[in-house]
């Protein structure tokens, strides 16, 4: 078995590697493991937390194999399930009621506040992909967590950009960007009086959202009763709102950005970013030679560039 950091000395990033993914199940018919009474989730739970067992990382990894001039590290970290609801026949997290949803991010919060105090975490990255177009192998609702012992090469540069523009201007780039986003309204998706939902002037996917709170915090820990609630409605408005684009339900990946989970990041500002994979009904946006290749992104349509200058 191999699980492993392996260092990109060309880019300056980790590669997670793991031939324990090679056996997890796809779409198995017959059986579900997140359903109740499977031997990990038992009865009468509303959101269970679950180990996975085709992990990335581990709490107790292997020795990392030695390259006389590559560098290696330990996959020390873990990577959870967390299952969203009982019902095995629920399409989308969008399709649950309101008060569900908070329960998933309370649940969530829960794994945040006790994730940040292992010594090895340094961020925990919430997503939850739909759709077997971009890789889901079981269909029972759920999303999954990685708590890694690196911060993820995206947020990196977030933190950096934030960082920049606080040092600019003194003032914060996602509050800036919120004023400017309700001034144009018209990438505007929906607003609560704690959560704001706009496209992104500068899409990477077909159908893009992001998602951020009004105020200024760092940590999903930091949310209050009010905001978690909002943030509930505001994901199944939106989500719902991407559920309808085409006949049937578009793939699409949801990511929470928040800030590292060890030292002091108050010029950083937490958001949901979601990612709709389909440019059109039944034809993916693939991320090719020019975005994988080059780094750079290429969006095809006008949508959203109307609000101008």
């Amino acid at each position: 078995m191999t699980m492993e950091l392996r260092w990109d000395p060309l880019l300056g990033e980790w590669v997670m590697v793991s031939s324990v993914r090679r056996a997890r199940p796809w779409l198995p018919t017959g059986f579900c493991p997140f359903c109740p009474g499977a031997p990990e989730t038992g009865y009468g739970w509303r959101v269970v937390v679950l180990e996975n067992r085709y992990p990335m990382l581990s709490p107790n990894p292997p020795e990392p194999s030695k390259h006389r001039f590559y560098k290696t590290g330990r996959a020390l970290g873990r990577c959870l399930i967390l299952v969203e609801t009982p019902e095995h026949n629920v399409d989308d997290i969008s399709d649950l009621p309101v008060d569900q949803i908070r329960l998933v991010l309370k649940t969530l919060q829960d794994v945040v506040a006790e994730e940040s105090r292992r010594d090895y975490a340094s961020y925990l990255l919430w997503f939850r992909n739909k759709g077997v177009e971009i890789g889901v192998s079981l269909t029972h609702p759920h999303s999954q967590i990685y708590i890694t012992p690196f911060i993820p090469v995206r947020v990196k540069r977030e933190l950096r950009s934030f960082k920049m523009y606080l040092k600019k201007t003194e003032r914060c780039l996602l509050c800036d960007i919120i004023r400017v986003e309700e001034e144009d309204k018209v990438r505007l998706l929906h607003s609560t009086p704690t959560w704001t939902a706009f496209m992104p002037f500068h899409p990477h996917w077909p159908f893009e959202a992001l998602l951020t709170p009004r105020r200024h915090v760092q940590l999903l820990t930091e949310l209050d009763h009010r905001e978690l609630g909002d943030l509930a409605l505001m994901l199944k408005l939106v989500l719902c709102g991407f559920k309808n684009i085409f006949r049937k339900p578009t793939p699409y990946m949801l990511v929470l950005h928040q800030a590292p989970l060890k030292g002091n990041h108050n010029y950083y500002h937490l958001h949901l970013e979601i990612y709709g994979v389909e440019r059109e009904e039944n034809k993916m946006k693939y991320a090719a030679g020019m975005e994988n290749g080059g780094g750079n992104f290429t969006y095809d349509t006008s949508r959203g560039e109307r609000g101008g200058s």
